[in-house]
């Protein structure tokens, strides 16, 4: 019977940090100032939206048709090392690494005792939060694209950029929004609200992932611009929602969020 009851011990304890995590991810709001925060995140995205919208208008109208056709035909050899770049923006492969890394973190906290525990539980919620900010974003861009039917280059035989069939729900017809650069561009973000020094090297990633899309004849430009703002709005929700909560984040004057 002794030797049951540090493995009791240990599920009890795994049980209550799940729950905790749970119950702090839904509480009510209770940080000061989140009026202000709300107030700027409304901000942030409508001009976010307004200046994404008139880009992907204007290729739309202008560059889309004329991009796809100046790229490599698809499934040129030659092109294996974009093929290794565009997985990295793979929504699949980060939301499976970050769920690994969540739950690796909840399996070894219970182990750990005093400041070593609390450190742990710190990094675990920065991984929720990256967790959050790509998977909301790429659930939204799936439900655009069944809407809007978006083909992708060259789906019909030609470069038309006005190629739509709305709830069409077939790969085909999944063009708009890009869904490596909604995963490239809200992990990116994600990761520099949490570390800002990473900031250049994660525009980087964003534009790498982005870029091997286009070079991949996988999406037209518009497409990618879609994601990546979408991207950016959905992982700027999340942050606001993590910091209304006192989640990693805080809420500085003006509404500002900064990491904690």
């Amino acid at each position: 019977m002794s030797g049951a009851a540090p493995f009791q011990s240990y599920f009890f304890q795994l049980f209550a940090l799940l729950r905790l995590s749970a119950v702090q991810l839904v509480r009510a709001p209770s940080a000061p100032r989140r009026a202000d925060a709300a107030g700027r995140l409304s901000r942030q995205a409508v001009l976010l939206a307004a200046i994404g919208g008139v880009i992907i208008v204007a290729l739309m109208l202008t560059f889309d048709a004329i991009e796809i056709g100046m790229m490599p035909s698809r499934g040129t050899p030659s092109l294996w090392p974009v093929r290794i770049v565009t997985d990295f923006g793979k929504d699949d492969y980060v939301l499976w690494l970050l769920a690994a890394a969540l739950i690796a973190i909840g399996l070894v906290a219970p182990l750990r005792k005093g400041v070593s525990r609390t450190r742990l539980l710190h990094v675990g919620t920065q991984v929720q939060y990256l967790f959050f900010a790509v998977l909301i974003p790429v659930l939204m861009g799936q439900l655009i694209k069944w809407v809007v039917g978006r083909g992708r280059p060259f789906v019909g035989g030609k470069a038309n950029a006005f190629n739509f069939a709305p709830f069409n729900g077939t790969e085909a017809y999944f063009s708009l929004p890009s869904s490596h650069a909604v995963t490239g561009c809200a992990l990116a973000f994600a990761v520099a609200a949490i570390w800002p020094k990473t900031r250049i090297a994660m525009a980087v990633y964003a534009l790498a992932i982005a870029a091997s899309r286009l070079v991949l004849l996988a999406h037209h430009p518009s497409d990618v611009v879609a994601g990546g703002v979408l991207g950016v709005i959905g992982a700027l929700a999340v942050r606001y929602w993590f910091a209304v909560r006192r989640l990693g984040f805080a809420i500085r004057d003006q509404g500002e969020i900064v990491p904690r």
